[in-house]
C-alpha cells in the first residue's frame, strides 16, 4: 500500500484512540448527573436540566465512542459464517460490506451537517422547559459521525491490504 494510505490509517487510528479513551469518562459524568437528579428529586427540589444533560452526554458517549469501537472491532456482529472463514475471505467480505457502511455514514454526515447548520442559523432550542440550545450537541454528533466515517475508510484500506495478503501498521 502507498505510504500516504499507511500514514492516513496511522493518523486516524491515533486520533480515534485518543478521542475514544477520553470519551469513556463521559459515562462517569453522566452517572454524576443522574445521581444528582435522583438526590434532588428525593429532596423535593428536582432540577429541570438533568434529563436532557444526561441524554446529551449519552449521545456524545455513543457517537464519539463509535469510531473507537470500530477501531477495536468491538461492535456487535452477527456471526453465523464469518468466524469459519479464512482471514482473506473475511477481509474481502469486510471490504464489500464496508462500502455499504461508507454510504450510510456519508448520508448520516450530510444530514448531520445540514441539521447543525440549521441549528446554528436559527438558534434552535429544545422544546423542553429548560430549552437548551441544540447546536452544541449537533456539532458533537456531526464530529462523531465524521470520525466514524474516517475510521471506516481506514478500516476499508486495512481490509483491502489484508485481502491482498498485506498488513498495514
Amino acid at each position: 500500500m502507498p505510504k500516504v494510505i499507511r500514514t492516513y490509517v496511522r493518523v486516524v487510528n491515533r486520533i480515534n484512540w485518543y478521542v475514544g479513551r477520553a470519551t469513556m469518562f463521559l459515562f462517569f459524568v453522566m452517572l454524576g448527573v443522574l445521581l444528582y437528579s435522583s438526590i434532588s428529586k428525593g429532596l423535593r427540589m428536582p432540577a429541570i436540566w438533568t434529563l436532557e444533560v444526561a441524554q446529551f452526554l449519552m449521545v456524545a458517549y455513543f457517537l464519539l465512542g463509535g469510531a473507537y469501537s470500530l477501531q477495536l472491532d468491538a461492535h456487535v456482529r452477527m456471526d453465523l459464517l464469518y468466524s469459519r472463514w479464512k482471514p482473506r475471505t473475511r477481509a474481502v467480505m469486510d471490504v464489500f460490506t464496508g462500502l455499504f457502511l461508507l454510504f450510510y455514514l456519508g448520508m448520516l454526515l450530510y444530514g448531520g451537517f445540514s441539521s447543525t447548520l440549521y441549528a446554528l442559523e436559527y438558534d434552535e432550542t429544545s422544546y423542553s422547559t429548560w430549552s437548551p440550545h441544540m447546536a452544541p450537541i449537533k456539532i458533537i454528533m456531526t464530529i462523531g459521525v465524521a470520525l466514524m466515517l474516517l475510521q471506516t475508510i481506514a478500516i476499508f484500506f486495512t481490509d483491502i491490504a489484508a485481502a491482498r495478503g498485506e498488513t498495514l501498521e
